[in-house]
């Protein structure tokens, strides 16, 4: 035998109650339910509470109010009901409608409404609902039978928040349910009423525990609480998008989490049901074919660490420290007797072992009137300073992991203020019980969703990392990159699990952000206007300082930061950006080779804080020059010397530089392969690969200015100064001669021209060189880089890294590349 509860939305919509009948009537239910315990239609109870007030303060606008009431409820019964049963079941129902009346216009008279006189005129809502209810069931074939909860539920005299006689209230269902055992009783929920027949409501959550009073008092098997959702989630769900049903969770997880503000259910309405062992059910009435959640003693172990993930919102925690605190017995007695006498509830605790202070949270409501508690109750020691004057911080939030299953396993606690600390998620207290069933920590209430999303990614989908991309630049490297996530993307999640979803994207006039996602196929063109702007998404024209407020504000998990522009003045927001815990990934070499503070500023942050700058790409494109160095220096070897052709451009220049061709058609043949700029000038002043060597230098802990680094120029100042490209290549061709004599000196001994950069002894120089037959650089073909590097472990014979060092497909590459790496530093 089971007992049934059905909550407002439950039975607010002819849709829903048409819901409950086919559930009664379905297989499972059909004969095995003795009680339906109904809640008042949705919103009821909010309009009566209201009505109540503005009937006290003598608001002739009560009366609309009920009479918008009065209409809904005979709308309802008027869907079900027809000819005489519709008769019958309105007089019962006009009945209560003028009982009601009559209590709001005692309120008038008195102008007064008390605790015990809102009791009753909230009673009204459930006494409607099952009075109406009880009618369409019978009209139904159902067995129907009206119970005013009232009758059998006895309680104390504490109007708001009634406590049940266990005892009296038992006996009285009992007798009364053995007078009709094979109705279905349809009762009232959230109302009882004292001794002497005074009218009571049950509280928050009233009509669950109503539910779990009558399941103990008939042992039934099992109580099923009919909600609006498909049970208990591992989060919620307007919150947190992945959150999934629970299968089985323990009394006391279903209460750690219900405490933090899961509110499928209240904990004091669980406690009888637990003391007889007697399984609940959360089920959805708008989805009943879905399994729901068992809440009982003896759950089944899941498949995580953790059940779930809870939190509150509007938190403000208190802390109170002093001198006068360490040692001294009774201390904390004093203070949460003071709280409990001004009725403060106490949300979470944690003291200090040192005994010097003991901060705990409480709702901001409650903050003012704990805080004059405190300052009566040791005005004494507050006054001698041995105790300090109380701090209270508003705007909080408590986020909460948990599962019985943290008993047994390590780590979770790591995971936990890992996944909080990698998104930049301030912890301000914690608390966990010795049980370790809870963990608990204070945060900002702003970071709440981004807290809530990271750590349930962390534990339920651990296997799948994510990273939310915002992308600036979307040039030749930027647009080839979001080729390449569009054509790998679904790939990467599938064989990988890991998932690169783009929330941001700007060129250099529009912008795009959109937290549910944009896709990497279309979004060029959206941002052209070629596409309409999706609804959720918000697009504006480009201003780098706007678009990093909006990433900061949208506050997302796991965000990460894409600059693939050549701007300094995206460069320069990186210190910024990397402030707010945001990791930045970026193929352009401005920031790593502009002012050294800057520098050590922004790899300062990166390695201090944890959080991910990643730049691989700013020199050689794709192969591994700066990770390799990296590793080495981890592995303790040290870096004498190294020796690189930095410059695609320049690379392809002089390997083809054979006596084949004068030197000036070589760079017209380069401009016209595209591996020049359009006016090759910008390649040939050799500034690319002296912000290259910068870079690598300063990789190797040498403290230089761009200003340090040594260049020889290429081409004759005439070549500079030429007026347009045309005037340019007039006077290159001029200069033939000389770079034919310089090719030719080198040839006579076996060699042939490079253009070098060398870094060693707190130097970088970039020269014109003559290299002999076996020199690596000679190997070179197209337009490939190479990096020499020596070390104490590669003295003899140096490590060499060679391959193409410029164009979109590879240096994109690396940047997706570095995007994964982010994605990997998540769990």
């Amino acid at each position: 035998m089971r007992v049934i509860k059905f909550g407002g939305t439950s039975v607010g919509t002819h849709g829903s109650v048409r819901n409950i009948i086919a559930i009664l009537k379905n297989k499972e239910h059909a004969g095995d339910t003795q009680a339906v315990v109904v809640s008042a239609l949705s919103g009821v109870t909010d309009a009566l509470i209201d009505i109540a007030r503005k009937a006290c303060a003598g608001d002739e606008e009560y009366e609309f109010a009920v009479e918008g009431l009065c209409k809904r409820h005979y709308e309802l019964i008027a869907a079900f009901l027809s000819d005489k049963q519709l008769t019958e079941a309105l007089f019962t129902i006009d009945r209560l409608w003028m009982a009601l009346k009559g209590v709001l216009g005692a309120i008038v008279a008195l102008g007064e409404l008390s605790p015990r006189a809102l009791d009753m005129v909230m009673s009204f809502g459930e006494r409607l609902s099952a009075s109406l209810l009880t009618e369409i069931f019978a009209a139904h074939d159902i067995c129907a039978s009206y119970v005013d909860a009232r009758s059998l539920v006895k309680t104390d005299a504490n109007f708001g928040a009634a406590h049940f006689l266990e005892k009296e209230t038992f006996v009285n269902i009992q007798r009364h349910f053995s007078l009709r055992p094979n109705a279905v009783h349809v009762t009232t929920g959230f109302i009882g009423s004292t001794r002497d027949g005074v009218t009571t409501t049950l509280g928050r959550g009233g009509s669950d525990l109503s539910a779990a009073i009558f399941a103990a008092a008939l042992d039934a098997d099992a109580v099923e609480i009919w909600t609006d959702v498909d049970g208990m989630l591992t989060a919620d769900p307007r919150l947190v998008k992945n959150a999934f049903r629970i299968e089985e969770i323990s009394y006391t997880e279903a209460m750690e989490l219900s405490h933090f503000g899961a509110k499928v259910v209240y904990p004091p309405t669980m406690r009888p049901a637990l003391i007889k062992g007697i399984p609940i059910r959360i089920l959805n009435t708008f989805n009943p074919d879905s399994s729901g959640t068992w809440i009982k003693n003896n759950a089944k172990a899941g498949l995580y660490p953790i059940r779930g993930i809870s939190s509150m919102n509007k938190v403000a925690l208190m802390r109170v420290q002093g001198a006068g605190m360490v040692g001294v017995t009774g201390f904390s007695a004093r203070l949460f007797g003071a709280l409990a006498r001004e009725k403060v509830n106490i949300i979470l605790i944690t003291q200090s072992s040192s005994e010097y202070s003991i901060c705990f949270a409480v709702l901001p409501e409650d903050a003012e009137g704990a805080e004059t508690a405190i300052k009566d109750e040791f005005a004494r020691e507050m006054e001698c300073g041995a105790i300090e004057p109380v701090e209270m911080t508003r705007d909080l939030a408590i986020i909460a992991i948990v599962g019985a299953q943290m008993q047994k396993m390590s780590g979770c606690s790591g995971k936990f203020f890992h996944a909080l600390g990698r998104n930049g998620v301030n912890v301000i207290a914690i608390a966990q019980g010795s049980s370790e069933l809870n963990i608990s920590a204070v945060i900002a209430r702003q970071d709440e969703t981004k807290a809530l999303n990271a750590v349930h990614e962390a534990f339920f989908l651990s296997g799948t990392r994510s990273v939310n991309l915002f992308l600036v630049g979307i040039g030749l490297i930027g647009g080839t990159l979001l080729e390449q996530l569009a054509m790998h993307r679904e790939a990467l999640a599938a064989e990988h699990r890991i998932r690169v979803n783009i929330v941001g994207v700007a060129d250099s006039k529009n912008m795009l952000l959109c937290a549910d996602g944009l896709d990497p196929k279309v979004v060029k063109s959206v941002l052209k206007d070629d596409i309409p702007v999706e609804e959720q998404a918000a697009g504006a024209p480009f201003d780098i300082d706007i678009f990093i407020k909006l990433m900061k504000a949208m506050n997302l998990p796991n965000t990460a930061f894409c600059d693939c522009t050549a701007s300094d003045t995206v460069a320069a927001k990186y210190a910024a950006i990397l402030k707010a815990s945001i990791p930045v990934v970026t193929p352009n070499k401005r920031a790593n080779s502009g002012s050294l503070d800057y520098y050590k500023k922004i790899t300062g942050y990166a390695r201090t804080r944890g959080i991910p700058y990643l730049y691989e790409t700013t020199v050689c494109a794709g192969l591994p020059v700066i990770s390799t160095l990296r590793d080495l220096f981890l592995s303790g070897d040290h870096v004498r010397r190294i020796e690189a052709v930095l410059s695609g451009t320049l690379s392809y220049i002089f390997n083809n530089f054979d006596g084949g061709k004068p030197f000036s058609a070589l760079v017209r043949e380069a401009r016209a392969k595209g591996y020049t700029e359009p006016d090759p000038r910008d390649d040939l002043n050799a500034m690319d690969a002296a912000r290259k060597a910068l870079a690598l230098a300063r990789e190797c802990g040498m403290p230089l200015e761009f200003s340090a680094v040594s260049i020889e120029p290429i081409l004759p100042s005439a070549c500079f100064n030429a007026a347009n490209v045309d005037a340019f290549f007039e006077e290159l061709e001029k200069a033939d001669a000389g770079f034919e004599s310089r090719r030719v000196a080198a040839e006579a001994e076996g060699k042939a021209l490079r253009y070098i950069a060398v870094i060693e002894n707190n130097s970088a120089t970039i020269s014109i060189r003559a290299e002999a037959k076996d020199s690596p650089f000679r190997s070179l073909t197209d337009a490939d880089n190479i990096v020499v590097i020596t070390t104490d472990r590669y003295a003899t014979l140096p490590m060499v890294i060679k391959g193409p060092g410029a164009g979109a497909q590879v240096t994109a590459g690396g940047v997706f590349a570095d995007i994964v790496r982010i994605a990997k530093t998540l769990v």
